[in-house]
């Protein structure tokens, strides 16, 4: 199961965090750029070029560190094909590292095009007499409001692939409360999203007891998120808003279950962009990003 090898490697290396590649150029070492710009001109094949030299200096830097990468698929597609190229690279390159890779592309269809997103980013596409992956991510995030239609596609390619889903459930932006808030006859709708997770993923239940079907919970939100922790035992959540977005290490402390397991905390600009914030030099950046994981990795752990 895909959450088993995400569980197995945050044991490992005792971080439960996952660092979110989520570059521009603005944020990229003006070093990196510059050099890109020579090579390439200014095209979209500079910035791809940029995106994956950056990503690959963060790998590196944090393989070591961090169990998981996080690249955002919308960061990849801003720059073209050539984008969308540099992503697929950076995935396969994260795999060379052996690091878990969560595709953040928060797809949401139904029915053959659904399928279709599934077998990009989790799957395998057949051309000729050989199958092939075209991204080769470990689980995407996906978007469940379309109900069990939009889910049930994915399923399939989960067990055959051994891949995983994050479903939004609870989401860390500030009008999220807009409509997953809201009253049902039975609790809220994001509560509803919760017990949906729970009855997508019965049939996958791992040996540390989650399925393969987890939740997106904000750590904006930490009330909720204990509140859905206690309700949604088999559901392995993905805990964004950590660092740039306001949430810290006491807010993420009721994701986690009694073993100090079932969730994995994401932080993106926080640890790209940190040699900004330090002031370091920007060939400096992998290092300040490291130093940025291991405070986010040590401070998570005091409070479990």
């Amino acid at each position: 199961m895909a959450f088993t090898r995400l569980i197995e490697k945050i044991d490992r290396l005792q971080n439960p965090t996952v660092a979110g590649l989520d570059p521009k150029l603005e944020y990229i070492p003006a070093h990196i750029v510059h050099k890109a710009v020579r090579d390439h001109g200014e095209t979209l094949e500079a910035a791809a070029a940029a995106l994956f030299q950056f990503n690959r200096g963060l790998i590196d830097a944090l393989c070591g560190i961090v169990p998981a990468v996080k690249p955002q698929c919308a960061y990849y597609e801003l720059y073209g094909w050539p984008g969308v190229r540099a992503l697929a690279q950076t995935i396969a390159y994260a795999k060379e590292k052996d690091m878990f890779v969560i595709t953040d592309g928060k797809r949401n269809d139904i029915g053959s095009t659904m399928e279709a997103y599934a077998a990009a980013y989790l799957g395998k596409v057949a051309i000729g007499g050989i199958e092939i992956s075209p991204f080769g991510g470990e689980a995407l995030t996906v978007n469940g409001y379309l109900g069990t239609d939009g889910i049930k596609p994915l399923l399939e390619i989960c067990r055959k692939e051994e891949k995983g889903i994050f479903v939004l459930v609870k989401t860390s932006n500030p009008s999220s409360g807009e409509l997953q808030d809201q009253a049902l006859a039975n609790g809220t709708v994001y509560e509803e999203m919760g017990r949906l997770c729970e009855r997508w993923g019965k049939a996958s239940i791992d040996r540390f007891g989650y399925s393969a079907v987890g939740a997106v919970v904000g750590a904006t939100y930490p009330e909720q998120l204990t509140e859905l922790r206690q309700k949604l035992p088999h559901t392995f959540f993905l805990v964004p808003g950590y660092g740039a977005q306001g949430g810290g290490a006491k807010d993420v402390a009721g994701a986690f279950d009694e073993n100090g397991r079932g969730a994995v905390i994401n932080s993106s600009r926080a640890i790209m962009c940190a040699y900004q914030k330090e002031a370091w030099a920007g060939e400096d950046f992998a290092k300040a990003a490291a130093g940025e994981a291991e405070a986010m990795r040590d401070a998570i752990r005091a409070v479990l």
